[in-house]
């Protein structure tokens, strides 16, 4: 069994966090000790560790909420599991694809910015038109 602290050591989730997804309900059957502490087993560590992965997927409290009680409701929820899945990672390529955007326009930046210095070409104040996403 570990204690908040200890299971924010094995998941590496700060306390406030863990004791916000405990209060929230995110963490199933949470049992107490004696003293009326939260006490977690390794399967319940397995969840929160998965918790911290749904989050940096993108999903929101209430989608983890969402995803909790599909998955307390067994493989009959899989495929509406895989279809919430699916449109996190479709935006987080999104995602991916902006930040390569801005990786290649940083580096047009610098090229130009080292043309500059070098001589190579002459420095003109001007926006880049049609070089960053949205424009």
């Amino acid at each position: 069994m570990y204690t908040m602290k200890q299971a924010c050591e094995a998941t590496g989730l700060p306390y406030e966090t863990l004791k916000f997804y405990c209060n929230e309900g995110l963490i199933p059957h949470v049992k107490r000790d004696r003293l009326n502490r939260r006490i977690f087993n390794e399967h319940d560590v397995a969840w929160i560790k998965s918790l911290k992965c749904l989050k940096g997927c993108g999903l929101s409290i209430q989608e983890m909420r969402e995803y909790l009680q599909m998955c307390l409701q067994g493989p009959a929820s899989i495929p509406k599991r895989k279809k919430m899945l699916k449109e996190k990672r479709k935006n987080l390529e999104e995602k991916i694809q902006e930040i390569q955007e801005s990786i290649a326009y940083i580096d047009w930046k610098e090229t130009f910015y080292d043309d500059v210095l070098s001589g190579k070409k002459t420095y003109v104040s001007k926006p880049a038109a049609g070089i960053c996403r949205g424009q």
